[in-house]
Protein backbone atom coordinates (compact mmCIF):
# COMPACT_ATOMS: atom_id res chain seq x y z
CA UNK A 1 0.00 0.00 0.00
CA UNK A 2 1.83 3.07 -0.79
CA UNK A 3 2.11 5.82 1.29
CA UNK A 4 0.76 9.19 1.16
CA UNK A 5 2.84 11.89 2.59
CA UNK A 6 0.77 12.60 5.59
CA UNK A 7 1.16 9.41 6.07
CA UNK A 8 4.87 9.32 6.46
CA UNK A 9 4.89 12.46 8.18
CA UNK A 10 2.42 10.89 10.70
CA UNK A 11 4.57 7.82 11.10
CA UNK A 12 8.27 9.75 11.71
CA UNK A 13 6.10 11.99 14.04
CA UNK A 14 4.85 9.63 16.13
CA UNK A 15 8.15 7.47 16.06
CA UNK A 16 10.80 10.85 16.40
CA UNK A 17 8.81 13.15 17.73
CA UNK A 18 6.37 11.61 20.34
CA UNK A 19 3.01 13.05 18.41
CA UNK A 20 0.05 11.03 19.43
CA UNK A 21 -0.74 7.92 17.28
CA UNK A 22 -4.73 7.25 16.77
CA UNK A 23 -6.36 4.86 19.03
CA UNK A 24 -7.76 2.97 16.04
CA UNK A 25 -7.45 3.22 12.25
CA UNK A 26 -9.94 2.87 9.38
CA UNK A 27 -10.03 0.90 6.04
CA UNK A 28 -12.11 3.46 3.60
CA UNK A 29 -13.26 2.73 0.25
CA UNK A 30 -13.14 5.21 -2.40
CA UNK A 31 -14.70 5.18 -6.52
CA UNK A 32 -12.69 5.74 -9.64
CA UNK A 33 -13.56 9.28 -9.30
CA UNK A 34 -10.47 11.02 -8.15
CA UNK A 35 -7.75 8.80 -8.56
CA UNK A 36 -4.87 8.55 -5.29
CA UNK A 37 -1.79 9.89 -5.40
CA UNK A 38 0.60 11.17 -2.52
CA UNK A 39 -0.83 14.60 -2.21
CA UNK A 40 -4.04 13.07 -1.75
CA UNK A 41 -3.92 13.86 2.53
CA UNK A 42 -7.96 13.90 3.90
CA UNK A 43 -10.65 11.74 3.56
CA UNK A 44 -12.15 15.31 1.53
CA UNK A 45 -9.52 15.22 -1.43
CA UNK A 46 -11.33 11.51 -2.65
CA UNK A 47 -15.18 10.14 -3.39
CA UNK A 48 -15.94 7.90 -0.94
CA UNK A 49 -18.51 4.99 -1.84
CA UNK A 50 -22.10 5.42 -0.58
CA UNK A 51 -22.63 4.39 2.94
CA UNK A 52 -25.34 1.15 3.41
CA UNK A 53 -25.86 -2.46 2.24
CA UNK A 54 -22.92 -3.46 4.77
CA UNK A 55 -20.98 -0.25 4.34
CA UNK A 56 -20.36 2.40 6.54
CA UNK A 57 -19.41 6.19 6.07
CA UNK A 58 -15.55 6.24 7.25
CA UNK A 59 -15.11 2.19 6.49
CA UNK A 60 -14.15 -0.45 9.02
CA UNK A 61 -12.03 -0.19 12.30
CA UNK A 62 -8.39 -1.49 12.16
CA UNK A 63 -7.34 -1.76 15.76
CA UNK A 64 -3.71 -0.38 16.54
CA UNK A 65 -2.77 -3.21 17.85
CA UNK A 66 -0.88 -6.78 16.86
CA UNK A 67 -4.59 -8.38 15.99
CA UNK A 68 -5.16 -4.60 13.85
CA UNK A 69 -1.66 -5.14 12.26
CA UNK A 70 -0.66 -9.66 12.80
CA UNK A 71 2.27 -9.61 10.40
CA UNK A 72 5.09 -7.24 11.80
CA UNK A 73 8.61 -8.24 9.86
CA UNK A 74 12.02 -7.15 9.38
CA UNK A 75 13.44 -8.58 6.32
CA UNK A 76 17.18 -8.66 5.91
CA UNK A 77 17.66 -10.79 2.93
CA UNK A 78 15.15 -7.72 0.99
CA UNK A 79 16.38 -5.14 2.98
CA UNK A 80 13.14 -3.74 4.73
CA UNK A 81 10.44 -3.70 7.34
CA UNK A 82 7.05 -4.29 6.78
CA UNK A 83 3.75 -4.15 8.67
CA UNK A 84 0.10 -6.15 7.42
CA UNK A 85 -3.24 -5.22 8.44
CA UNK A 86 -5.40 -8.12 9.29
CA UNK A 87 -8.00 -9.12 6.74
CA UNK A 88 -10.89 -6.56 6.08
CA UNK A 89 -14.22 -7.40 5.24
CA UNK A 90 -17.59 -5.84 3.95
CA UNK A 91 -20.62 -7.85 3.37
CA UNK A 92 -23.07 -6.63 1.13
CA UNK A 93 -26.78 -7.26 2.87
CA UNK A 94 -30.12 -5.25 1.82
CA UNK A 95 -28.52 -4.53 -1.20
CA UNK A 96 -25.32 -4.32 -3.94
CA UNK A 97 -22.33 -2.69 -2.10
CA UNK A 98 -22.06 0.19 -2.73
CA UNK A 99 -25.66 1.55 -2.14
CA UNK A 100 -25.29 3.15 -5.22
CA UNK A 101 -22.63 5.03 -7.18
CA UNK A 102 -19.41 4.14 -8.60
CA UNK A 103 -18.09 0.81 -7.56
CA UNK A 104 -15.08 0.68 -4.89
CA UNK A 105 -11.69 1.40 -6.72
CA UNK A 106 -9.15 1.97 -4.29
CA UNK A 107 -8.91 1.29 -0.16
CA UNK A 108 -7.43 4.13 2.21
CA UNK A 109 -6.40 3.63 5.66
CA UNK A 110 -7.01 6.55 8.00
CA UNK A 111 -6.51 7.94 11.32
CA UNK A 112 -9.80 7.94 13.56
CA UNK A 113 -10.97 11.19 13.18
CA UNK A 114 -14.56 12.19 14.31
CA UNK A 115 -14.92 13.76 11.55
CA UNK A 116 -15.35 11.28 8.59
CA UNK A 117 -14.20 14.09 5.75
CA UNK A 118 -11.26 15.25 7.97
CA UNK A 119 -9.55 11.87 7.90
CA UNK A 120 -5.99 11.84 7.38
CA UNK A 121 -5.24 8.88 4.67
CA UNK A 122 -1.98 6.95 5.57
CA UNK A 123 -1.97 5.33 2.41
CA UNK A 124 -3.81 4.12 -0.61
CA UNK A 125 -4.26 0.48 -2.59
CA UNK A 126 -5.81 0.71 -6.18
CA UNK A 127 -8.10 -2.50 -6.46
CA UNK A 128 -7.14 -2.21 -10.36
CA UNK A 129 -11.11 -2.01 -11.04
CA UNK A 130 -14.04 -1.03 -9.87
CA UNK A 131 -15.40 -3.42 -7.27
CA UNK A 132 -19.73 -3.97 -6.98
CA UNK A 133 -19.93 -6.65 -4.19
CA UNK A 134 -23.86 -8.05 -4.67
CA UNK A 135 -26.16 -9.15 -2.06
CA UNK A 136 -24.54 -11.71 0.49
CA UNK A 137 -21.19 -11.54 -0.98
CA UNK A 138 -18.09 -10.14 0.18
CA UNK A 139 -15.52 -8.04 -0.47
CA UNK A 140 -12.11 -9.02 1.33
CA UNK A 141 -8.96 -6.92 1.42
CA UNK A 142 -6.33 -9.07 2.67
CA UNK A 143 -2.75 -9.11 3.81
CA UNK A 144 -2.80 -5.21 3.00
CA UNK A 145 1.21 -3.86 3.69
CA UNK A 146 2.92 -1.25 4.42
CA UNK A 147 6.72 -1.42 3.27
CA UNK A 148 9.48 0.48 4.43
CA UNK A 149 12.59 0.03 2.10
CA UNK A 150 16.23 0.82 3.12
Amino acid sequence: MPWTNRGAYLMLGTYFRGAAAPATFYMALHTSAIAPDQDRNIMSDMTEIAAGNGYTAGGNAVARSAVGFDVYTEDDTNNRAFVQCADVVWTASGGSLPASGGGARYASLTDDNATVANRQIIGTLDLVSDRVVSVGQTLALQDCEFRINT
